[in-house]
């Protein structure tokens, strides 16, 4: 089972969300995606394919099954496709499972539609040179880089 992280928002507060692909054996291809989604996000399937086709990749002739864990927690949106699709590419083997998910990886993973906006990931400790120097507007990184390299006047 190949595994990416996102976070849903509750008001103000990200909740972790695991994506959990899993290909297996099928008498008819199936993809589906569980786990309290709400119609954005049962429709990632069918952009999440129409993205794989743009690129030349093709989901196999199995059972496609994608987990949004917890399941008790609604999720809303299209902001989980491309951690599906990275989830499932995973799953296929086209990149590594362990890409997302080792210990020293600790990143999260969104999509966005806006074409203004595209998303890096760097190393936490390089997100504070991106943004001083304008390579990027925003950075995102963990209360523990902000208090070890002490950026705290960087992110109110």
């Amino acid at each position: 089972m190949a595994r990416v992280m996102t976070a849903a928002f509750e008001g103000a507060e990200a909740r972790r969300v695991d994506v959990q692909a899993q290909i297996t054996g099928a008498q008819q291809p199936v993809f589906s995606v569980v786990g309290l989604g709400d119609k954005a996000v049962s429709e990632s399937r069918e952009r999440v394919r129409g993205a794989f086709a743009a690129i030349g990749l093709a989901l196999p002739p199995k059972r496609v099954v994608v987990n949004l864990a917890p399941a008790d927690l609604p999720k809303e949106g299209s902001h989980y496709d491309l951690p599906i699709a990275l989830a499932v590419m995973a799953a296929l083997g086209v990149v590594p499972e362990d890409a997302f998910h080792d210990k020293a990886n600790r990143s999260l993973t969104f999509g966005t539609t806006r074409e203004d906006m595209r998303l890096i990931r760097v190393r936490a400790f390089d997100v504070a040179t991106f943004v001083a120097h304008g390579a990027a507007q925003a950075g995102i990184v963990g209360s523990d880089v902000i208090e070890e390299f002490d950026y705290a006047d960087l992110y109110a």
